[in-house]
């Protein structure tokens, strides 16, 4: 059954404020996490050349901007949360606009690349379609999406004071070529477990 706007925008509006109050925390808890693996993703993908123009959304405090931008890309950040939003201009020295899932506004064909990590997951399924369609705009022509979302079976609900979904690949695939994208690869995080107990799932797109 889909929810009314109103309750959607509830659902959203909550998990900005639980990351509005934690803001610090979150940043001490996550700026050292390496994920140069899924930088590397998109890059890759994007070929040789550059440099690339990549949008970063839901990219929190701007660790991974500052990353991008040091590479020599121009990075720009999407973000929904007041306090991350300032945190990431303030880290990155890169432009962050201040936009949440429910209401993006991007500019048609700008963006080599679309750097989603740890992001879409808290967009409501019902939402999911809508928000991929805009990030498909957003791309140039063949251009690169890259996501990775906490792993599970369906389950949708707040965790921890967030609203989340978490898919499964099948699922995950289905709803993105649906939206336009073409799968380059897909790999499961962190590297050094079994499959079936690792908890992200990354995935690497082209526009088509």
């Amino acid at each position: 059954m889909s929810l009314p706007s109103m309750e959607l925008r509830a659902l959203l509006d909550a998990t900005l404020a639980h990351y509005e109050g934690r803001a610090a925390a979150f940043w001490a808890a996550t700026r050292d996490h390496d994920v140069t693996q899924n930088r590397s993703a998109l890059l890759t993908a994007l070929g040789p050349g550059g440099p690339w123009t990549i949008l970063d959304v839901g990219c929190g405090p701007g660790r991974d901007l500052k990353a991008f931008s040091e590479l020599g890309h121009r990075a720009i950040g999407v973000e929904g949360a007041g306090r991350f939003v300032a945190m990431a201009q303030a880290y990155s020295n890169c432009e962050v606009w201040q936009q949440d899932f429910l209401e993006l506004d991007l500019p048609q064909g700008r963006f080599d690349g679309i750097y989603a990590n740890a992001s879409l997951f808290h967009v409501p399924r019902q939402s999911l379609p809508l928000v991929l369609a805009r990030l498909h705009a957003a791309l140039r022509a063949d251009g690169v999406f890259f996501a990775s979302n906490p792993r599970g079976t369906g389950e949708e609900g707040y965790r921890d004071g967030r609203y989340a979904v978490l898919y499964d690949w099948p699922s995950w695939r289905s709803l993105v070529a649906a939206a336009g994208f073409a799968a380059v690869s897909h790999y499961y995080r962190p590297g050094d477990v079994p499959v079936a107990q690792a908890r992200w799932i990354a995935s690497v797109w082209r526009k088509i």
